[in-house]
């Protein structure tokens, strides 16, 4: 298996298998950690990601059991988040020393970069029961497993083809609003929710390319650009907020004015590239390209 679905498969069946693909997935890298603990967290919560854009496809036709199984599965993300998210601001300290603009400026983010990776193995070093947080994701597993089970579809080729031109077109609905929420803001919660709705269109992609493998792996190849510019900017304003809400792990007010100024520059960037990322990605009405995926699907099962 891996993460598509089948278009000649009835859809209860295939639906089911590559869901359970992902929890058996995120089970195994939890129990085995073939790279160690962390890794295998980050690891997981990417498996978890999978699923919950997996549901929301279909939405649509069981709303009770995707409100139900998204809130299990961000819970189980977030319960395994905290080690994870100080690494995530190491890493964006990083990406953020390779866009200096003066010798200051990048002594600046190194000695920021030294004092947060020290925090990273703070945390990492003092985090309560990290393993009885691993049991318990997947012991919640185990019941997401049970869940997906029960859940069922009517297989019919049209009812089939239906569900998933309708999923299709709240995904690009919703990612339009976002995009043109961004056109007239600069709020990075605004931005993050593009990123999220990118993330979900980039997974689907990934889940229908049967239906043009070509196209769709180039369209996907566009999205992730996408997410990854989204995602620098999300990275850039949370590490902004908590340098405010805690200075000190600027090391000093110099430092912090360094970094500040050079967020400020990279965001500018950003956004304007953001921007010109989803109007190529997002160029297509949602009810146009959710009407030409449902013709490819259905020559597909033919």
């Amino acid at each position: 298996m891996s993460y598509a679905f089948n278009p000649g498969r009835p859809f209860t069946e295939d639906f089911r298998a590559v869901g359970a693909e992902q929890i058996e997935r995120a089970v195994a890298v939890l129990e085995h950690q073939p790279q160690g603990v962390h890794e295998a967290i980050h690891d997981a919560r990417k498996n978890f990601k999978r699923l919950r854009s997996l549901y929301r496809l279909v939405a649509c036709d069981a709303p009770l059991f995707q409100r139900q199984e998204n809130a299990r599965i961000r819970a189980m993300g977030r319960n395994l988040s905290t080690v994870r998210d100080a690494a995530a601001l190491v890493e964006n300290i990083n990406y953020l020393r390779g866009q200096t603009n003066s010798d200051e400026q990048a002594a600046a983010l190194d000695r920021i970069y030294t004092i947060l990776a020290e925090r990273r193995d703070r945390i990492a070093e003092t985090e309560a029961d990290i393993e009885g947080k691993i049991a318990a994701t997947i012991a919640n597993c185990e019941e997401a497993l049970a869940a997906l089970a029960q859940v069922s579809f009517d297989d019919g080729k049209r009812k089939s083809v239906a569900r998933l031109k309708k999923g299709w077109k709240r995904t690009l609905k919703r990612a339009s609003r976002a995009r043109a929420a961004c056109e007239a803001d600069t709020d990075a919660a605004l931005f993050h929710e593009l990123r999220k709705r990118t993330q979900d269109y980039r997974l689907q992609l990934a889940l229908m390319r049967a239906a043009w493998p070509s196209a769709l792996e180039a369209k996907r190849a566009e999205a992730k650009a996408l997410v990854d510019v989204l995602g620098h900017l999300n990275d850039l304003a949370t590490l902004t907020s908590l340098i405010n809400e805690e200075p000190g792990l600027a090391g000093s007010s110099q430092n912090q004015a360094h970094l500040i100024s050079a967020v400020i520059t990279r965001e500018e960037a950003l956004r304007a590239e953001a921007r010109q990322g989803a109007a190529a990605v997002f160029q297509d009405k949602p009810k146009n390209e959710s009407r030409t995926i449902a013709l490819l699907w259905r020559e597909a099962g033919q």
